[in-house]
């Protein structure tokens, strides 16, 4: 004992004056080892675990703790944070809730580091108690100014609330662009502030005197209350005019005026790809925006999608396709225009098709005019099928054109769904590929989204948006409630990764069981016990509201229009598949499913 503690001795006489003096150098170099696994030097960072050798991104800090240093649960293996706060105590409100599937699991408190026994753990896997670490903790044997680097990192990673955040309130923005329909326009922003309005409504705000913090008017978990860590929510809407290429600078000229901590919600009428940049540059987190074409994630962090938009529908009617060699087609026709959302559609099916034997041919439509349809669908036959990537305006004149005697098919997510303005004889033929739950089979699924919309008054006129827009606000305010006081951008993002998978099976488990009831006291004899639950149904005739049952207690909370939705580190489209549906009535909105669902 007595030559650790002269060890320890050593190591602060050496690490305290270097690190008075860390420079903004110094945490660049530390950054590079925590993030890349890269020395100063320029050498690979090397360390050992468990017996063996790890070396470069493998062995890098951000491996276990996150880039937000904020920790990470794997199954019942605990990573606890390592920010400077953490690890020296400083702060005032030190908990995170380290497993979301209890609300009981949080960090365990220590005794604060100091720069020498913080120089143990990290090069003995000695903690500040004086116990041995875990073997899973990586050893490093580092050099001073390799320690002296890294510690300066830690101690500045996620000091501090992120910009946008306070103790009382956080920030957040939408982007809407120029070429967004202005009917989508407000139907988007009218479901959004609404929703921020109603959880403002429930968060109580601190009047500035005394110690008083901010909370919610009622418990949503044990630790938020007793720490009060609610805040109250600012909405701005950042409107992008003009063309594309501008939207980048108009989108710094909104940060640079106002910070937000993230971005909510949103839509375009054509790309994301400067709000996408934007996000990643500025470290912005995007939060499940609106959108038919999201940007190819690659190594991107900060941007959450529902789903990849028209490229998972072209990769779902491929694979479609390629399981079953009696429903492929010999060529595939492909209609579309010729702006950026019909040219990566058409270009995505092309590409996912071209190793196969089903000819591609590609259309555009030149001018939109039922002529101009007609021409193109004028010479295809019983062998061929037609991809039509056309929007609601598109199909509409359709109404004059004679249905071709090939296959047809349409993008669930532009022709509006099962509200596609298509005539009856196009009905009769028409497939889609559908990329939500069937309309059945979520009125369980929506249920609690339906009733919050009556109560706000709000008129559902583009379910598939505003199920969207409302989940998108409900998950930020549960993963929100969730990081207690750590509001960091990063921590938010890891929170979004860990907690959506958990919490959509959970609700699906509740649907189901929901649903069980509902077919069981449907199809209930007259006389039968009097535990059947009774059904309410609204004004609208379309949904119904379970009462009288154990779930009506504690009523599914599920607000998504997906049939399920997962997230893992590093993924980051929550839904991963369709249907492929056929309307089951030329006269009527009603589909039914001619596939399962599928995740290509």
């Amino acid at each position: 004992m007595l030559s650790m503690l002269k060890y320890a001795g050593l190591m602060l006489s050496l690490l305290v004056p270097l690190m008075a003096t860390a420079s903004e150098s110094d945490i660049e170099k530390g950054r590079r080892i925590y993030i890349e696994g890269i020395l100063p030097s320029g050498a690979i960072l090397k360390g050992v675990r468990s017996g063996e050798d790890y070396s470069g991104k493998q062995a890098a800090c951000v491996s276990c703790h996150r880039p937000s240093g904020m920790g990470s649960v794997e199954g019942d293996i605990e990573v606890p944070p390592i920010t400077g706060n953490y690890l020296y105590r400083t702060g005032e409100l030190l908990l995170t809730t380290m497993d979301p599937r209890s609300g009981k699991r949080f960090n365990q408190a220590h005794e604060p580091y100091t720069d020498a026994t913080l120089a143990l753990a990290i090069s003995k896997g000695q903690h500040v108690s004086g116990r041995d670490m875990s073997e899973l903790m990586p050893r490093y044997a580092l050099k001073k100014d390799e320690l002296r680097a890294l510690i300066a990192y830690l101690k500045q990673l996620s000091s501090d609330y992120s910009p946008g955040a306070t103790k009382e309130s956080v920030k957040f923005a939408t982007v809407i662009t120029a070429d967004t329909d202005p009917e989508k326009r407000r139907i988007l922003l009218n479901t959004l502030t609404r929703s921020f309005k109603q959880k403002n409504s429930s968060t109580i705000v601190s009047n500035g005197v005394g110690s008083k913090r901010t909370g919610r008017r009622h418990m949503v978990t044990a630790a938020e209350m007793v720490l009060g860590t609610e805040r109250n929510w600012q909405l701005q809407v950042w409107d992008l005019t003009g063309r594309p290429e501008t939207w980048r600078a108009q989108l710094d000229a909104y940060y640079r005026k106002e910070p937000v901590f993230a971005l909510v919600s949103g839509t375009t009428g054509s790309t994301w790809q400067p709000v996408h940049e934007f996000c990643e540059q500025a470290h912005v987190p995007c939060w499940l925006p609106s959108v038919a074409l999201p940007v190819d994630v690659g190594d991107s962090f900060y941007s959450l999608y529902f789903q990849r938009g028209v490229k998972l529908e072209a990769d779902v009617l491929a694979k479609y396709f390629t399981d079953d060699a009696n429903k492929a087609p010999k060529r595939i026709v492909q209609i579309y225009h010729q702006d950026l959302l019909g040219n990566s559609a058409s270009a995505a099916l092309t590409d996912v098709l071209k190793e196969t034997d089903i000819k591609i041919e590609n259309r555009p439509l030149q001018q939109a005019d039922s002529a101009s349809l007609n021409k193109l669908l004028a010479d295809l036959n019983a062998q061929d099928a037609v991809m039509l990537w056309l929007d609601a305006a598109d199909l509409s004149l359709l109404d004059n054109v004679v249905p071709p005697k090939a296959s047809v098919y349409l993008s669930g997510r532009l022709s509006g769904a099962e509200k596609a303005p298509l005539v009856p004889a196009w009905k009769q033929v028409a497939n889609m590929i559908y990329p939500y739950e069937l309309p059945d089979k979520r009125q369980v699924s929506l249920n609690y989204f339906h009733r919050w919309a009556r109560f706000s008054q709000i008129e559902i006129e583009d379910e598939p948006l505003q199920a969207e827009v409302y989940f998108a606000t409900e998950f930020l305010s549960e993963t929100m409630t969730e990081m207690l006081d750590n509001i960091y951008r990063d921590y938010l993002i890891e929170r979004g990764e860990s907690m959506l998978s958990r919490s959509q099976t959970a609700n699906a488990e509740i649907r189901d069981r929901t649903r069980q009831v509902l077919r069981w006291s449907t199809q209930t004899p007259r006389g039968a016990p009097a535990q059947a639950a009774k059904i309410e149904t609204s004004e609208a005739g379309k949904e119904k509201n379970i009462v009288g049952t154990n779930y009506a207690a504690q009523p599914s909370k599920s607000t998504t229009i997906y049939p399920r939705m997962s997230l893992g580190v590093g993924q980051r489209f929550a839904s991963k598949g369709a249907y492929i549906v056929r309307f089951e009535d030329a006269n009527k909105e009603k589909l039914t499913p001619v596939s399962p669902w599928i995740i290509p």
